[in-house]
């Protein structure tokens, strides 16, 4: 268990075939919970991007720039844009992308609802020009 101020709040799981780093999800110990709603809306404002690192120069990733995230989904990002420590020394921005995970999830849901309706109005167009 990751214990903080005493209480428990994630864990590293490991099997013969897999490792797991769990944060804390339990019911209990959240309140005020509500469903995402503006999924599509949010996810859109995520840039995705194609870049390299530059200890990496060849090697091209798929990814995210932290501060372009931060205003999204700020859980999902460490650290202060341009933050540097006392020296003038980078303070480097991280994410944690498994953070992404229910806004995508939330705009998936909301973008197949749309595609079942749609589907069920074209239904039903097509249903009644065959008569």
């Amino acid at each position: 268990l990751i214990r903080r101020s005493n209480a428990d709040v994630g864990s590293i799981s490991v099997t013969t075939t897999a490792t797991a780093y769990n944060t804390s999800s339990d019911y209990r110990l959240k309140e005020n919970v509500t469903a995402v709603t503006d999924g599509i809306v949010r996810l859109q404002q995520l840039k995705p991007s194609r870049f390299n690192f530059k200890v990496e120069p060849g090697k091209t990733v798929d990814g995210f720039i932290a501060h372009e995230v931060q205003s999204v989904v700020p859980e999902a990002i460490t650290g202060e844009k341009d933050a540097e420590d006392a020296d003038g020394n980078p303070i480097y921005q991280g994410i944690d992308q498994s953070k992404l995970v229910p806004l995508l999830t939330a705009a998936l849901q909301e973008a197949i609802a749309k595609i079942e309706t749609l589907e069920t109005r074209l239904t039903a167009l097509e249903g009644g020009a065959a008569q």
